[in-house]
C-alpha cells in the first residue's frame, strides 16, 4: 500500500526533525550505541536536578516510599537488553498517512539497561488487596486532545509484577542521558516504547483501571475517531535487515555488485521467541529461511542469509519473521487511525550491477 509521502507536512516535518529513528546499518550491533537508538519525546525533555529529584510511591499501598537516586542505586541491580520498538514505526508506509511522527522503518533499538527490579520495590511498598494497576507518572507535561497533562501510564498488577520490569537509571554502562529520561526511567521488555515511561517521579497503586488520556484514548488500534479501539501492549513480530550494497544520495538506492552477500538483520516480538525468519530475494515469489541465532530474552534475535545474484537487474529484497506462538508478518500494512503497530514486511529495492568497484558490500 502507497503512502502519499509527498503529502508530509510541516508538523510532520517537525516532528521528524525533534525526534530520530535507527540508522538500519546499526542493526549489525547486538546493543544499539547510544546516539542511535530511536528516541520518540512527546513534549520538552526535562531538566532535572538529581539532588533534588524523588520517586514517591503510594496510592494503595501499606508502606509509601520516597526515594532518593543514591537510593535506588544502592538496591539490588540488574543489567538487561532490552529492544524497544515504537507503537508507530511503519506509520510511513500507511495510505492515507495517519498525522503524526512518520516513521518508516528504523523506530527501534536494543540497549542494556541498569536499574533494579520495580517487584521488589512494589513488595515493600505492600500493595493492598484492591489494586488493580500501577501507574508511571513522568516529569514531561503537554497538550494533547485539547487535554494538558504529565505523560502518564499503567499496567496490571501482573504485567508490573514480572521480575524483567526494572526501574532503570544507566544505558549501555552510563547514567542516562536527558533524552532517554534521566534520571530513572521504566522498562518493561515486551511492550512498545511507550509503555517504558521516561523521567519517572511517581508510582501509584489504584483500585480501578487507570483512565488517563495516554492510556484510555491514545495507543489504542482503532479504526475512526469514535472508535473505543483496543490497547496496544507487546510489540508484534518484525525482521529487519541491513540494507545491502551501497546508497545513492539522496534516493538511497542501493547496489550491489554481481556474486556472493550474506544478508544480515535482527527479528524480534513482545509475544514470544522468534522462531523463524525468512527471505525473498525476488520479491516475495518465493521464501527460504535465514540463519537464525536467538539473543536474550527481551532483546532481539540476529539472522543472516546467503545471496548470490549471478546476473545484473533490479529485484526487491523481503523479510518475514514468525514467532513461537506462530504470530507472523503480513505482506501488506492493516490501516488503522493512528498508523500503529504496521509490521508489514521490510522492503528493499536493490539493482545488481557488474561493477564491483560501485559497491562496498
Amino acid at each position: 500500500m502507497a503512502s502519499d509521502i509527498d503529502d508530509i507536512s510541516l508538523m510532520e516535518l517537525q516532528l521528524a526533525a525533534r525526534n530520530h529513528g535507527m540508522p538500519l546499518e546499526a542493526l549489525q550491533w547486538d546493543v544499539t550505541p547510544i546516539g542511535l537508538h530511536y528516541l520518540l519525546t512527546h513534549f520538552d525533555i526535562p531538566a532535572v536536578d538529581p539532588n533534588a529529584w524523588r520517586l514517591g510511591v503510594g496510592g494503595r499501598v501499606e508502606n509509601g516510599m520516597t526515594l532518593t537516586l543514591e537510593e535506588l542505586r544502592a538496591r539490588p541491580a540488574v543489567t538487561a537488553a532490552v529492544t524497544f520498538e515504537c507503537a508507530g514505526n511503519g506509520r510511513a508506509h500507511l495510505s492515507p498517512r495517519p498525522a503524526s511522527q512518520p516513521w518508516i522503518s528504523e523506530a527501534v533499538g536494543t540497549a542494556e539497561w541498569t536499574g533494579t527490579p520495580l517487584r521488589g520495590l512494589l513488595e515493600e511498598a505492600g500493595l493492598r488487596d484492591d489494586v488493580v494497576e500501577v501507574t508511571f507518572a513522568g516529569l514531561d507535561r503537554g497538550i494533547e486532545g485539547d487535554v494538558e497533562h504529565i505523560f502518564e501510564r499503567s499496567l496490571t498488577v501482573d504485567e508490573a509484577m514480572r521480575n524483567d520490569v526494572l526501574l532503570a537509571y544507566e544505558i549501555n554502562g552510563v547514567p542516562l542521558p536527558p533524552q532517554h529520561g534521566f534520571p530513572l526511567r521504566l522498562v518493561v521488555p515486551g511492550w512498545y516504547g511507550m509503555t517504558n515511561v521516561k523521567w519517572l517521579e511517581r508510582i501509584t497503586a489504584i483500585s480501578e483501571p487507570f483512565d488517563g488520556i495516554q492510556q484510555s484514548k491514545n495507543y489504542r488500534f482503532k479504526m475512526d475517531s469514535d472508535d473505543k479501539g483496543t490497547p496496544l501492549s507487546r510489540m508484534r513480530p518484525r525482521a529487519l535487515m541491513v540494507p545491502p550494497g551501497t546508497p545513492d544520495f539522496p534516493e538511497r538506492r542501493r547496489f550491489v555488485p554481481v556474486g556472493r552477500h550474506e544478508l544480515v538483520g535482527k527479528a524480534w516480538s513482545g509475544s514470544a521467541p522468534i522462531a523463524r525468519v525468512e527471505v525473498s530475494t525476488d520479491g516475495g515469489t518465493s521464501w527460504s529461511d535465514a540463519r537464525l541465532v536467538a539473543g536474550a530474552p527481551g532483546a532481539w534475535s540476529s539472522w543472516t542469509f546467503e545471496w548470490a545474484p549471478s546476473e545484473p537487474g533490479d529485484v526487491e529484497l523481503l523479510c518475514r519473521a514468525t514467532d513461537a506462538e506462530g504470530n507472523s508478518q503480513p505482506d501488506e500494512p492493516e490501516w488503522n487511525a493512528g498508523g500503529y503497530v504496521n509490521n508489514s514486511v521490510q522492503r528493499v529495492p536493490v539493482t545488481i550491477i557488474d561493477d564491483g568497484s560501485r559497491s562496498g558490500s
